[in-house]
């Protein structure tokens, strides 16, 4: 029985619609930032594989690592033990994270170390006897598929069938205007019970690739923690360069309470994830009364073999060859979406933005949003040009990995053009 024989019987693929979704592709091996389908055709990952991949498929150092860690260490729990590669990790997160990150609490997704943020939120003001019991975030934001997760990310397709049992969450207006989305949260801010203001730094991922200024959600973090508001950068996606820093606020001007962290993480290849938080919030959950403390724990916590892999990750990021290379991409997108905004398809185009490695072609629609039916047809056209990209609904995106080469680049731009060409007829 082939891949796909055994795929159509078993598998039930996230995010397909059960009689209109293309078939599943089988692949069966990567390498660097192609991957490999059963019949020896090859396709360029130029999503990063949902954003998780950052050096490239089957990377030797990493494999290396990941293979010495297992033959000394696969795990243990995170209960009363605690070993070095976690430990290492958290002194290498440390040279990157804003300074007031001081403490680690690992888990094994992005959806998970949301949830563990607006936990620690919440139970911080219970410990401390102030009801604070609201949450904010932003319009269109995007934070996960679990509970509490959906519930601060923006009412949608994906949350549909579950709102009647999610949590209310006040969403503020997306901050392209400071000023509106500033009123907004001064208005919730007097009502006395904010515990936290969760936020996508810069770049709000699943809803489009939405970006907006440094400067104007420094402001929006100001204001909420003038208040004593927790504010939580979800940074699953930004994190790791794709905003041209190591993470999206070292270029804020203020820093957040808590990060989240994963994708990137362990350079695409171990689920782990990671929630930080400041020395102030750890300690309002210190004491001898068992009722304070954070009981909140993952089986895989911790794991030592995905630990070592971020570490493996973080060797390569901080390498000058990485470095030159997330610079490189972000000049080539500069270039390509300069020739967009001028060229002979600019008049199909809504939008294109860019920052850091990631490029977004927003095209005029009839129906915008993740399910514009225009997507279908640009995802198949792009698999048969052999590139691998994933459009959210009406916006084409570009987030490759960092070993993408040039000429590899330019397939995917041109690719790009011939389904602008195609949509054009």
């Amino acid at each position: 029985m082939s891949i796909s024989e055994k795929d159509k019987r078993y598998v039930w693929h996230p995010f397909t619609q059960m009689k209109t979704s293309e078939d599943a592709l089988p692949i069966v091996r990567g390498e660097g930032t192609l991957l490999f389908d059963e019949d020896g055709n090859s396709y360029i990952d130029a999503i990063a594989s949902w954003w998780v991949n950052l050096h490239g498929h089957a990377h030797p150092y990493l494999a290396s690592k990941i293979s010495g860690q297992m033959q000394v260490l696969e795990h243990i729990p995170f209960a009363g033990f605690t070993h070095k590669p976690a430990t290492d990790l958290c002194e290498r997160l440390k040279v990157h994270l804003p300074s007031n990150q001081q403490k680690f609490f690992f888990s094994g997704d992005g959806s998970s170390a949301i949830e563990i943020a607006l936990k620690m939120s919440i139970q911080y003001w219970r410990n401390k006897s102030e009801m604070r019991t609201r949450i904010l975030a932003l319009d269109g934001g995007y934070h996960g598929e679990t509970f509490g997760a959906m519930s601060a990310g923006a009412r949608s397709i994906f949350s549909a069938h579950f709102n009647d049992y999610l949590f209310e969450v006040v969403h503020l207006p997306f901050p392209s205007n400071a000023s509106k989305s500033i009123d907004a949260l001064t208005q919730e801010l007097e009502k006395g019970d904010v515990a936290a203001f969760i936020f996508e730094p810069l770049i709000q991922g699943a809803s489009g690739m939405r970006m907006y200024p440094a400067k104007n959600l420094s402001e929006l973090i100001s204001v909420a923690q003038s208040e004593g508001v927790l504010c939580i950068a979800d940074e699953v996606m930004t994190g790791f360069g794709r905003t041209g820093t190591v993470f999206a606020c070292n270029q804020l001007s203020v820093q957040p309470d808590f990060m989240c962290i994963s994708k990137g993480l362990s350079g695409g290849t171990m689920p782990l994830s990671l929630t930080t938080c400041t020395q102030e919030v750890y300690d309002a959950f210190l004491g001898d009364d068992m009722t304070t403390a954070f009981l909140h724990g993952h089986s895989f916590t911790g794991n030592p073999v995905g630990c070592v892999s971020a570490i493996a990750s973080l060797d390569l990021l901080e390498s000058d060859e990485c470095i030159n290379a997330m610079k490189r991409i972000a000049s080539r997108h500069t270039e390509f979406a300069e020739d967009l905004r001028v060229g002979k398809f600019a008049g199909l185009l809504e939008d294109v933005r860019f920052k850091g490695s990631v490029l977004a072609i927003e095209l005029k629609a009839d129906k915008s949003g993740y399910s514009s039916e225009v997507r279908n047809t640009l995802y198949s056209h792009f698999i048969s040009q052999g590139v691998l990209l994933r459009p959210l609904g009406n916006v084409i995106y570009i987030l490759p990995p960092y070993c993408i080469t040039d000429e590899e680049l330019d397939k995917v731009y041109k690719s790009v053009l011939s389904a602008l060409e195609r949509i054009a007829i």
